[in-house]
């Protein structure tokens, strides 16, 4: 893939899944694939990694029967994921992010996820530097940079971790490589430009998009300038 082709990577809004209404669930998905939402970001966390529990392969694989033509993009924030690789498969997850700082063994993980038949991706936290994920990129068919601290939603975007993104997109360059660089935490229209602007991709929002008149805000999000790219 040339300069030319990378500049013209399609955006793509994936709707945090965590922000819904679990009352609801259904409705929200609906509402927000139904508005053109091509994907659905599924946040996966185990207490431990993370300081909350969310939801497991039992809840995915009824959402999946729900929106059966949507990606959904589970990240997993818990820690040793290569051990559950099997399970995600089976629930109907397309992507399967780890953390670089949860995983002993990144490479064998994300090999596994890739021989399961799943898109593999890497996640680090805002704390953790860029440099650190390049023995993995060959691997990964996405690069998720976490712009807020994981655990909690409704959490105010961090400026410098744009850095990071602007940073990961010179290193895919300099390696030839063509794997989709992803934020997640705090992206809202009125920072929309910014995380564009700094190379992102996939654009996860959560507390943005769910919430009163959710398919008008998927709308929003797809109509603003540079996302249609």
């Amino acid at each position: 893939m040339d300069g030319a082709e990378k500049q013209m990577k399609k955006r793509i809004l994936c709707p945090s899944m965590l922000a819904a209404d679990f009352a609801n669930l259904e409705r929200d998905l609906l509402a927000a694939t139904g508005a053109g939402a091509p994907y659905i970001h599924v946040d996966v966390m185990d207490g431990n990694f993370v300081p909350n529990i969310s939801f497991g392969p039992p809840v995915i694989k009824s959402v999946r029967r729900v929106i059966p033509d949507t990606v959904l993009d589970v990240h997993l924030m818990i820690l040793e994921p290569i051990r559950y690789i099997k399970d995600y498969k089976e629930c109907g997850a397309d992507i399967l992010t780890i953390h670089l700082e949860a995983a002993s063994d990144p490479e064998k993980t994300l090999r596994a996820i890739r021989e399961a038949g799943m898109k593999a991706g890497i996640s680090i936290n805002p704390d953790t530097p860029v440099e650190r994920l390049k023995p993995f990129l060959p691997l990964v068919d996405q690069a998720l940079i976490m712009s807020v601290f994981p655990g909690f939603g409704g959490q105010s975007l961090i400026p410098e971790t744009l850095d990071k993104v602007r940073e990961l997109k010179r290193i895919r360059e300099e390696m030839g490589l063509s794997f989709d660089i992803e934020i997640d935490g705090g992206v809202k229209l009125s920072n929309l430009s910014d995380v564009l602007d700094a190379g992102t991709e996939v654009i996860v929002a959560g507390s943005a998009v769910f919430g009163e008149n959710t398919a008008e805000k998927v709308k929003e999000f797809l109509e603003f300038p540079g996302m249609s790219q």
